[in-house]
This record gives C-alpha cells, sequence and structure tokens, in this order.
C-alpha cells in the first residue's frame, strides 16, 4: 500500500473534502470517472472512484494501477495527482481531459486527417516508448484509454491492467486487450508474451485513425477475433509463416478456415496516400510476437520522415534516468536491439502544435 501512503503523507491531499465532484463522465465494472473541481489549485479534475468490497478489500488491480502511474512521469501519459482512501472507496485524482480517441473518431466515420494520425500516433509510440523502456506492459491500449486535451495531446490512461515485466513470474493471464485488439498469439492462448502485445494494439488503432473503422471487428469470441484476422490480411497461420503455431493451446485447424496471405493495403487502400504508412502498419501487425517492430523502431520509422527533428528531444516531463545524459523524449539507442531508423527529422516545421482540428 505505499503508492497509498505516499500521498497520503501530505495533509493537504488525501482528503475528499478537497475536491468537488461535478458529473459523472463513465461507468466500468469497477470504476465509476467523475468530472470534478479541486478545491485547492481551483483546476478541473477527473475523479476515478472505486468502489470497496468490505470483505474483498482494495482491488489489486486499483493498487497496481497507482504503483505504476506513481512511477510514470511523462508528457504522454496521464497525471496521478492524489489518491482519497475511505472505508467505502478509493478515488484517484487524475488530471482531466475532455475527451479519449474513440470519441474523437466518432466524429469522423471516414478517418482522421492523416497529419493529426502522425501527431497522435507519435505522441502514443512516446508514451509507450517510456512504459516499455522501464519494463512495463500497458496491456489495454484501444482508443478509450487513449485521452486527448483540447490542444490535441495524447496521454496513455487506464493502467489497471498494466503490468511489470520484471515480476519473478513470466506467465501472465491471457485475459487482456479488449477483443479486437488482442495479438493473435494471446487469442491462441500464449501466456508468454513481451512488448510486442502493446504494439499489436497500436497497429490496430494506427488502421482505425486512418480508416475509422476497426480493422479486426470480432463478434463472439476468440476464434471469430482470430477469423477477422486471417481472412482481412494476414493469411491463417501456419509453420511456414509461424515457426510452433500449430503447438500453441488455442490452435485448432478444425476451428480455422484457410485464408491466403495478402497484402494490408488489398485491404486498407487508404495506406496507399499516405507515405510509408503501409511499412510501418505491417511491421506493426505482424502475426509471430517476435517480429513486430518495437516502440523505439516505430518512432524512428520512415513514416515520421516529416516530423521536425526538435520533437525527437522534447523533455519527457521528469528529471532525465535513461542514462544518456540528456532529458530527451526518445532514447539515443534502442532498447530493444537492431532495426533501421530511417529519416527521423526533417526542417519542415509542418503543424505540429497537435491541434486536433479535422478540417479535411
Amino acid at each position: 500500500m505505499l503508492a497509498l501512503q505516499t500521498f497520503q503523507s501530505n495533509s493537504q491531499f488525501g482528503k475528499m473534502k478537497a475536491y468537488e465532484k461535478l458529473e459523472q463522465l463513465g461507468e466500468g465494472s469497477y470504476a465509476t470517472v467523475y468530472k470534478g473541481i479541486s478545491l485547492l489549485t481551483n483546476k478541473v479534475v477527473a475523479l476515478k472512484e472505486i468502489r470497496l468490497q468490505s470483505e474483498e478489500g482494495t482491488p489489486f488491480t486499483a493498487i497496481r494501477e497507482a504503483s505504476l502511474l506513481k512511477g510514470l512521469k511523462h508528457a504522454n501519459i496521464v497525471t496521478l495527482h492524489d489518491i482519497i482512501h475511505t472505508k467505502e472507496s478509493l478515488t484517484f485524482v487524475f488530471e482531466y481531459l475532455n475527451t479519449d480517441l474513440g470519441q474523437y473518431l466518432e466524429k469522423y466515420p471516414g478517418g482522421i486527417n492523416p497529419k493529426n494520425v502522425k501527431l497522435f500516433m507519435f505522441q502514443l509510440l512516446r508514451g509507450l516508448h517510456f512504459c516499455h523502456k522501464r519494463y512495463i506492459l500497458h496491456r489495454d491500449l484501444k482508443p478509450q484509454n487513449l485521452l486527448i486535451s483540447e490542444i490535441g495531446e495524447l496521454k496513455l490512461a487506464d493502467f489497471g491492467l498494466a503490468r511489470a515485466k520484471s515480476v519473478p513470474s513470466h506467465t501472465y493471464s491471457n485475459e487482456v486487450v479488449t477483443l479486437w485488439y488482442r495479438p493473435p498469439d494471446v487469442l491462441l492462448g500464449s501466456t508468454d508474451y513481451t512488448t510486442s502485445l502493446d504494439m499489436w494494439g497500436v497497429g490496430c488503432i494506427f488502421i482505425e485513425m486512418i480508416t475509422g473503422s476497426a480493422i479486426f471487428p470480432g463478434m463472439k469470441d476468440n476464434f471469430d477475433q482470430l477469423d477477422h484476422i486471417w481472412k482481412v490480411v494476414l493469411g491463417t497461420a501456419t509453420e511456414s509463416v509461424w515457426e510452433g503455431v500449430t503447438n500453441m493451446p488455442n490452435y485448432n485447424l478444425e476451428k480455422f478456415a484457410m485464408y491466403p496471405m495478402k497484402k494490408l493495403i488489398k485491404s486498407v487502400p487508404k495506406l496507399s496516400s499516405i507515405p510509408y504508412s503501409e511499412q510501418l502498419a505491417e511491421q506493426l501487425l505482424q502475426l509471430e510476437p517476435k517480429k513486430r517492430i518495437d516502440s523505439y523502431n516505430s518512432l524512428h520509422n520512415k513514416y515520421f520522415y516529416d516530423m521536425p527533428t526538435k520533437l525527437y528531444h522534447l523533455s519527457d516531463g521528469e528529471d532525465d534516468d535513461n542514462g544518456d545524459g540528456d532529458d530527451d523524449g526518445v532514447d539515443d539507442g534502442d532498447d530493444d536491439g537492431g532495426g533501421d531508423d530511417g529519416d527521423d527529422g526533417s526542417d519542415d516545421d509542418g503543424d505540429d502544435d497537435g491541434d486536433g482540428d479535422d478540417d479535411e
């Protein structure tokens, strides 16, 4: 409970009377989120109220989220300001952002302006790289968990399922990530995954921002979701393309139709009009986990060739602790090894303010 005690040590914080609850913003299986006002700072905040059951104690997902967010201070990760612990509830006080990527996408059913897709992707990858180089997996990437501010800042949120990779056990639950964004290895029953889990989700979100629709919208179960993946583009996985796949717990050819592999651009023709987007999408949506591009090399992919170089040197929002001696947004070295950095910058200022204006 160290994460809770740390916030409560300051007498100004850790008390519900310091906040005024306004309207409800949303409700989940174990928490309700409200818009609120901090009476200490007079700023709008988001109050995530977790109901406590006396016989069950504090939900482990809440403790995990608090512990991880306490150590994740980054411009592209939602800030946890305070924690209020009472007998009836546990309330997390977050910075308030007025929408999320899911709601944003609803306004643009044909897809987001490519310029803004690139800005959102860059911010998503910056935040995720910050997590991954600290051995933390998000495990629940989806548009609803990516918050967007009025000025176009994108921030990772909802770390309830996040997990530190450095825990003693290398086996994790495969019941993670909303079905549409769940990678094939997890759908096939793998419990031995790494940062590649999150990178598949990034690929799905990338395509969804471009087209306005989820690329793999399964409706039933894991097998239906796999069928969507096989059929849309990647072809049914076999030993010839993914060594060891037939040994996975949920691999059952009797339940799979046999689909041929085809180019991603056949299913997503809009990629042809966005330079290098097809290459990045294909590298993110690799069937075999170890073949997926990592967050560092994604940030340095040629897709970002026209991003101003200065964006690679933005402050993380915390003291430099990666050991390279500077306070930059991206490591100077590859955290997972290898990969072509490509052309990572240009003198074109472009529209780097992330204003979220999609006047297509």
